[in-house]
């Protein structure tokens, strides 16, 4: 690729937890870098920048991706839901509350990309056995849990869910 390609920007469109963007980017930037840096949602962390980690994990048309290795512009037309688009103070997603409930926010550097690939693991099965729970998280890493407290966290809100039909 040529330099002047490198510095050329291309505008995309792309839908962020609902709200159509428009945003220009260079064809090198990652989807990371425009939700944190242009969009200024900071809530999605960068963690290894080579996709091993899972802190950058978001839903683009629903399915869980490691943001760091997506460049912007193959994110033209697509559905982002990040952390903020998840829940928030005013209203938590049962799984944040389960986490919070349930300790599976300790330094809460990995918490971001935990609940996004427990969110696409729940669209698809809501009634998921431990395994699968643990194979959905496989992508994520975490070094303060050692992980029970995040699969009880998600088993409690797959109760709560059922229990209340929601």
């Amino acid at each position: 690729m040529r330099e002047s390609d490198k510095r050329r920007k291309t505008p995309i469109t792309l839908r962020v937890n609902g709200i159509e963007r428009s945003v220009k980017v260079r064809s090198n930037r990652t989807l990371i870098q425009v939700i944190r840096y242009d969009l200024k949602l900071t809530g999605t962390k960068q963690g290894c920048g080579i996709g091993e980690c899972g802190a950058c994990t978001v839903l683009m048309d629903g399915e869980p991706v490691n943001s760091c290795l997506v460049m912007a512009p193959k994110a033209q037309k697509k559905d982002i839901l990040t952390i903020e688009g998840l829940g928030g103070r005013e209203k938590l997603h049962p799984l944040q509350k389960a986490f919070i409930d349930h300790g599976a926010v300790q330094c809460g550097f990995c918490t971001p990309g935990m609940l996004m690939a427990t969110k696409a693991l729940l669209d698809r099965t809501p009634n998921p056995a431990r395994e699968e729970i643990k194979e959905a998280l496989t992508g994520n890493l975490c070094r303060c849990t050692g992980y029970l407290q995040i699969i009880e966290a998600i088993e409690a809100a797959v109760r709560e869910s059922i229990r209340y039909g929601s």
